[in-house]
């Protein structure tokens, strides 16, 4: 993908404690990254993830995560954090996030988040709630991949 691909971006500064030995960002912090920058793209959306689970007692379990670095992420520096959902499916939705640096289009990270929509009672599969589908066609459009 491009960034210009996405319509939503996450900022974060590196923190000290989010480097490690070698002066990058520890490897493990792109996740929180992702995670942190997909809350925020449901909320701009906007999905009310929690009164959703709190009327079906539906939940979204990661199910998969990719993380490809191309390039280090160091101490101090400003990066955008972009995200969109890129699939979605009967009961899952993927989310495809790209890490720049601010202002640049010079691609550090790219990763994809897959989530499948899940009753907790019961630990079974559950088809994703009409209206995230509705607000992820309005905001994605034709790159949204269906089924």
């Amino acid at each position: 993908m491009a960034k210009h691909d996405f319509s939503f971006f996450y900022p974060f500064r590196i923190r000290y404690s989010e480097i490690d030995g070698q002066g990058v960002v520890f490897n493990a912090h792109y996740l929180t990254f992702f995670d942190t920058a997909i809350t925020e793209y449901f909320r701009e959306l906007p999905f009310d993830y929690l009164g959703e689970l709190a009327r079906t007692g539906n939940d979204f379990h990661t199910v998969r995560t990719v993380v490809d670095y191309k390039a280090p992420v160091l101490f101090d520096e400003d990066i955008e954090v972009f995200v969109r959902a890129a699939r979605i499916g009967r009961s899952s939705l993927s989310l495809a996030l790209e890490i720049y640096g601010k202002g640049s289009d010079q691609l550090r990270n790219s990763g994809e988040v897959v989530w499948v929509n899940t009753d907790q009672s019961s630990g079974k599969s559950v088809p994703l709630p009409v209206e995230l589908i509705d607000l992820l066609r309005g905001r994605e459009g034709a790159q949204l991949n269906e089924g």
